[in-house]
C-alpha cells in the first residue's frame, strides 16, 4: 500500500458508513454502497484498498479441492489490504474460521464476501471483520473455484475495481472509487465535524429541531 493510501484509510477509519454514505451522494454515486451485505456480528468494523476475487460455484464433486484456493486467495493481499469475494449469492462456504486466522496474522483487515462463510465463533474470536451474504456451515470445497484475483468484480450488484477504497461497519459498506475517494473522505471530513458541533449544542440545550435545521446532513 502507497504513503498516501495508507494515509487515506487512516482518515477514512474514523468515520462512519452513514457519513460517508452522505459524502457520496453528493459526488452522484449512491449506487457506492452495497444494498445487503452486512457485518456477520455487531461491532466489526474495517477499512482498506481492495483485492479482488471472484470464484464460480457448482454442486459437490463439481471442482477439485485445489480449486478451493483460500491461500492463494490469502496469498495474494498485502498488509492493510480488503478482501472482496464474488461468489454470486451463493449458499456455500468460502471462508472459515482457520482462514480467519491467518489473514488476521498477515495483517488483513477484513473480508467482504458475495457468497457464504462459516465458523463465527471463530472470526469473534480472532476479532477479524467479515461481512456475507449468507452463514452457512456447508463447505465450499469441491463446490467453488476461484477464477480471477484482482480484476474487477460485482459485490452485492456494485462493480469494485482493485484499488478501490472499501469501508464497512455494522450499519453497511460503502466503496469509493480510487479515483474521487480523497475527495469524498474530505466531503466526510466536513459532516463528522458538524456531527460533532451538533451533539454539543444538544448537550448545551438546543432542542433537536433546531440542531436538524442548523446542520442539514446530520
Amino acid at each position: 500500500m502507497s504513503n498516501k493510501s495508507q494515509a487515506l484509510v487512516g482518515r477514512v477509519g474514523k468515520i462512519a458508513t452513514s457519513t460517508l454514505a452522505n459524502a457520496l451522494d453528493d459526488f452522484g454515486l449512491a449506487d457506492q454502497i452495497l444494498p445487503t451485505i452486512k457485518a456477520v456480528a455487531t461491532g466489526m468494523r474495517a477499512a482498506g484498498p481492495a483485492v479482488t476475487i471472484r470464484e464460480s460455484v457448482g454442486e459437490l464433486g463439481a471442482y477439485s479441492s485445489e480449486d478451493f484456493k483460500v491461500g492463494a486467495i490469502i496469498d495474494a493481499a498485502d498488509f492493510g489490504d480488503f478482501l472482496i469475494i464474488s461468489g454470486g449469492g451463493a449458499r456455500v462456504s468460502t471462508w472459515g474460521g482457520m482462514a480467519s486466522f491467518a489473514a488476521k496474522k498477515k495483517g488483513i483487515v477484513g473480508l467482504i464476501a458475495d457468497i457464504g462463510v462459516r465458523d463465527l465463533e471463530e472470526m469473534i474470536e480472532f476479532n477479524f471483520p467479515v461481512f456475507a451474504r449468507h452463514l452457512t456451515p456447508l463447505t465450499g470445497r469441491t463446490r467453488l473455484k476461484v477464477e480471477e484475483i484482482n480484476e474487477p468484480v460485482e459485490v452485492d450488484g456494485v462493480i469494485i475495481e482493485p484499488g478501490d477504497l472499501v469501508v464497512a461497519d455494522s450499519t453497511g459498506v460503502v466503496v469509493l472509487p480510487s479515483a474521487c475517494a480523497e475527495k469524498i473522505i474530505i466531503n466526510a471530513e466536513h459532516y463528522n465535524a458538524d456531527d460533532s458541533l451538533a451533539i454539543k449544542d444538544l448537550d448545551n440545550g438546543l432542542t433537536f429541531s433546531e440542531v436538524m435545521r442548523k446542520y442539514t446532513r446530520i
